[in-house]
């Protein structure tokens, strides 16, 4: 890991910051005066901080005057191995002219007092965060609601920002009960609470050492951390009582018995959180998530007794942007990777908890796991709007990216730990596109493929996918479906990564049975593994075929 730092340190020194004449943006325009101060690591500094925001739609000048925010504020640098980046992230909190806290509402949030300012820098989509904070409350789920912003400190330009809401206890964020000092008995001590797997980073920080090691061949074990109440209020029996309930369900998940409907797991956590976390975080194969930058909340017992999992956090080594891990590689669950001992590099230093893959490979979790992404990807994960989500975001940026990498000149260039290096911009958007569509259709492989191979024909469906005959096959094999009743029809031909090679039908069709042939060579395929996927209406299914010249 200290050589992994140091290839960091090297290259962002290798990225010079050039001079960008910035005037005016589509974007909001945040402009911060430290007075001269160097911004620091630990313990907020005073600046000024103005905001100027004249609405959607219409367009910010520098000189305009601030009509957002015009106040105090408390800054600091945020981030671990990011801060040796050059462009920096930041932790902001909004204050008044005596230095205490204050909630407002900058750029059409709800009021609060601590945001942060995240500089997108390895993740030269620029938008890999805000893509994933919307796929996640997509769910119904809490996410850091997410603004693009051009930033300026001390008169110069810093680029492209993202403004999120840090996550707090609050009723527009993490709702739940607020936890008093004096709460220390009966109903009062049981919640809320929110607690973090996570890098010991910035100040205030403290928590206890799980029991139980995340592999037997280890003596580490995993730190829980208290982020509500904070380390320098939580009082010793709220202490107590959450380090008591999280040894409750690791020892359950330790038993013989974890998976029983009554006393086992179900008992302690919200399994539908658990779901929406682990679905969301797999869809984008978040390499940090599970054992860093991972989130749960507990609420008071007479509101909810349960833990959820989330809210979710950190993206930008999400959709294929990782060069370990097998990150870049769109098929494989990341959990079951990272749960492998034999995968773990002996630079890692945090491990993921044991008792997740115990609850992911649970029969009854898995069978909810499938019909909750079914339920998504027919109602607010399809193609079409994910697509259109990223469209948006690209869109939006178009102007304001240029002057970005004029700032930041990292196209076409290696910055760890980038798997994919592409040589424009577009490159970097066709990269994730494809990436994405890859998982997807890798996921839907496994959750949502009505037919196996080898299974019998549901004589009840209104819609089957046969399995091509032959398969393997050589050049020409046969496809057949059938329909019950009338809708339109897409079958697609992808590679195993997920690339669309063909529609080999898109069109209406009346009840009946259908075949054609896919002529293998008119295609130019190569010999491999390929999948035709079948979407009529609600109905999805997927089958792979082996082409052997």
């Amino acid at each position: 890991m200290i050589k992994k730092l140091f290839v960091i340190f090297v290259l962002s020194e290798l990225c010079i910051a050039q001079t960008v004449n910035f005037t005016s943006s589509n974007l909001p325009i945040v402009v911060i005066n430290t007075f001269g101060q160097e911004i620091p690591d630990d313990y907020k500094i005073n600046a000024r901080m103005g905001i100027i925001y004249n609405g959607e739609g219409i367009r910010n000048n520098l000189n305009d005057p601030f009509n957002n925010y015009d106040g105090w504020i408390g800054i600091e640098l945020r981030g671990s191995s990011s801060q040796v980046f050059p462009k920096k992230s930041y932790a902001v909190e909004t204050r008044d002219s005596r230095g205490n806290d204050i909630s407002v509402s900058l750029l059409g949030f709800p009021q609060e007092e601590d945001w942060v300012f995240l500089g997108p820098y390895n993740d030269k989509t620029l938008i890999r965060d805000a893509l994933a904070y919307r796929l996640a409350r997509e769910q119904g789920r809490y996410a850091s609601r997410s603004k693009f912003f051009e930033l300026v400190i001390n008169g110069e330009y810093k680029g492209v920002y993202l403004l999120l809401e840090k996550i707090k206890r609050d009723p527009n964020r993490v709702n739940i009960k607020k936890l008093n000092p004096a709460d220390t008995t009966g109903d009062a001590v049981t919640g809320g609470y929110i607690i973090k797997i996570d890098k010991l980073d910035g100040e205030n920080n403290d928590g206890w050492y799980s029991d139980f090691k995340p592999f037997p061949q280890l003596n580490t074990k995993i730190l829980y951390q208290y982020h509500y109440p904070s380390p320098d209020e939580i009082a010793g029996a709220q202490k107590n009582y959450i380090r008591a309930f999280i040894y409750a369900f690791e020892s359950t998940m330790a038993g013989p018995y974890f998976s029983d409907s009554l006393i086992g797991f179900q008992k302690y956590i919200d399994v539908n959180s658990f779901i929406d976390y682990i679905l969301l975080n797999e869809l984008v194969k978040n390499i940090d998530t599970y054992r860093l930058s991972t989130f749960f909340y507990k609420d008071r017992d007479s509101r909810n007794p349960k833990l959820f999992a989330g809210p979710v956090w950190d993206f930008n080594l999400a959709f294929g942007n990782c060069e370990y891990y097998e990150a870049y590689n769109s098929s494989g669950w990341y959990l079951e990777y990272v749960s492998e001992f034999s995968n773990i590099p002996s630079w890692e230093n945090f491990f993921i908890p044991f008792w997740w893959k115990k609850i992911f490979n649970d029969q009854n979790f898995k069978i909810k796991f499938r019909q909750r992404w079914i339920e998504l990807r027919n109602t607010v994960w399809t193609n079409e709007k994910i697509n259109a989500i990223i469209d948006s975001l690209v869109n939006l940026l178009d102007e304001s990216k240029t002057r970005n990498f004029q700032k930041w000149q990292v196209i076409g260039q290696y910055v760890w730990p980038n798997y994919y290096v592409g040589q424009s911009y577009e490159d970097e958007i066709n990269y994730l596109k494809n990436w994405l569509n890859g998982r997807l259709i890798w996921m839907d492989y496994q959750l949502v493929t009505s037919v196996e191979d080898n299974q019998v024909i549901d004589e009840n469906s209104n819609f089957v996918l046969y399995q091509n005959f032959p398969n393997p096959f050589n050049p020409v094999p046969k496809i057949k479906y059938s329909l019950k009743r009338s809708n339109h029809v897409s079958i697609k031909l992808f590679d195993i990564l997920g690339n669309e090679i063909a529609t080999l039908v898109n069109d209406f069709k009346s009840p009946g049975e259908y075949s054609f042939e896919l002529n293998a060579a008119k295609l130019g395929l190569s010999s491999g593994m390929y999948l035709y996927q079948m979407r009529s209406g609600e109905f999805c299914s997927m089958k792979k075929m082996i082409y052997l010249k």
